[in-house]
């Protein structure tokens, strides 16, 4: 498989690297670090405005409908930027759910407003440690009619604190099981009404802030069918995980060229730090680690772009690669910086935060090592 974006694609790269050295310099990403402001409003706003938001929405729902290539593009120029917008969960996750399994009321309802950057929707899924399954879902759902009543407690949700609505996995009594995989729907719940309690949560990253999110019998309406919660987070992780991928590949690229450059003016005994061994050697395996996570990664795009049958595998693989070469980059761009890599002023901190935070937004990395061996497994079964 041979794959390239477009010249169209690399001018739009361009373009958005260019809005963003504009517009989310490293002044603005600070400004929301150590401010009070959980995300960068005015940038979010300025991305609806030119489209970004929108550029895997079908225009028929408000959307720029130019595809997932130039959503990839954008992903990872945000990457790069370590942009402090929702991104990730608005449009990598909620908008991905609403495509999938939402009615096309649901469609229109919605999706306009994300892509013009008015509406922030969330995925409301964790309730505490581990993995997630059936069993560690205890979040409840009571539908009467079109609507339904939902109670229960979500941590750590994305965004939580600034999201209009989350989409929300919970128990559903009208799915024809008491227990199991079958059990479990999803719901679309207003976050503004008064059946809902938001709990800012601290995180190694402040510029990506998280809730707690508690439901008193909140009014929620059905999203796919009854039971098929599980399946569709699966499909939508699936898709996730490439956007998701190339933000990572756009934070190892950039913590790359932030060592190399720090190697070739930083001297030490006449000359400069990028000549020793050692220091060589880093950098290597660095480049290393992002070159495989760009092919992967690359693959992923193309299965994405064209719904490909080995798009679950494609989208494990750029997940497992991307997370291991931002993490790898992003820490050794530190030690490269020595003891300047650790104090405040520098911005690798602000990489290695990302890294962290990024590598645990859809789940843990094992998770993602697991589904990858099982998916191979039953490619070679077949």
């Amino acid at each position: 498989m041979e794959f390239e974006f477009s010249a169209e694609q690399q001018q739009l790269k361009d373009q958005v690297r260019r809005f963003l050295a504009d517009r989310c310099d490293r002044n603005a990403v600070r400004a929301v670090l150590e401010g009070e402001q959980p995300f960068d409003r005015p940038l979010w706003k300025a991305m609806g405005e030119l489209g970004y938001l929108g550029a895997s929405i079908p225009e028929a729902y408000g959307g720029l409908g130019a595809g997932y290539l130039e959503a990839c593009v954008i992903a990872e120029e945000l990457g790069r930027a370590v942009a402090p917008v929702p991104f990730g969960s608005s449009i990598a996750l909620a908008a991905e759910f609403l495509l999938m399994a939402g009615t096309e009321a649901q469609k229109q309802k919605y999706l306009p407003h994300m892509a013009s950057g008015e509406s922030i929707g969330t995925l409301a899924l964790v309730e505490g440690t581990g993995r997630v399954t059936p069993a560690s879902i205890a979040a409840s759902a009571v539908r009467a009619g079109e609507s339904a009543s939902l109670s229960g407690r979500k941590t750590a949700v994305a965004d939580g604190d600034i999201a209009d609505f989350a989409v929300v996995a919970a128990r559903d009594a009208s799915s024809g099981a008491s227990s199991g995989a079958s059990s479990i729907s999803l719901f679309l719940v207003d976050l503004q009404q008064a059946g809902v309690k938001r709990s800012p949560l601290a995180t190694i990253d402040p510029t990506r802030s998280h809730a707690q999110l508690d439901f008193d019998k909140a009014s929620a309406e059905p999203l796919g069918e009854p039971g098929a919660g599980l399946s569709i987070i699966e499909s939508v992780f699936d898709r996730a995980a490439i956007l998701t991928a190339f933000e990572q590949l756009g934070g190892a690229d950039r913590a790359l060229e932030m060592a190399r450059d720090y190697a070739l003016e930083r001297f030490a005994f006449g000359r400069p730090i990028g000549s020793l061994q050692a220091i060589k050697h880093m950098l290597a395996d660095m480049y290393v680690s992002a070159t495989l996570a760009r092919s992967n990664c690359y693959y992923g795009a193309w299965a994405l772009s064209t719904d490909a049958p080995e798009l679950p595998t494609a989208a494990a693989t750029a997940r497992v690669s991307a997370t291991q070469a931002y993490q790898h980059c992003s820490r050794n761009n530190i030690q490269v910086h020595g003891g300047m890599g650790f104090t405040w002023q520098f911005d690798c901190h602000l990489y290695y935060r990302r890294s962290n935070l990024l590598a645990v937004s859809l789940g843990p990395l094992s998770g993602w090592e697991d589904r990858l061996i099982e998916r191979l497994r039953d490619q070679r079964a077949a």
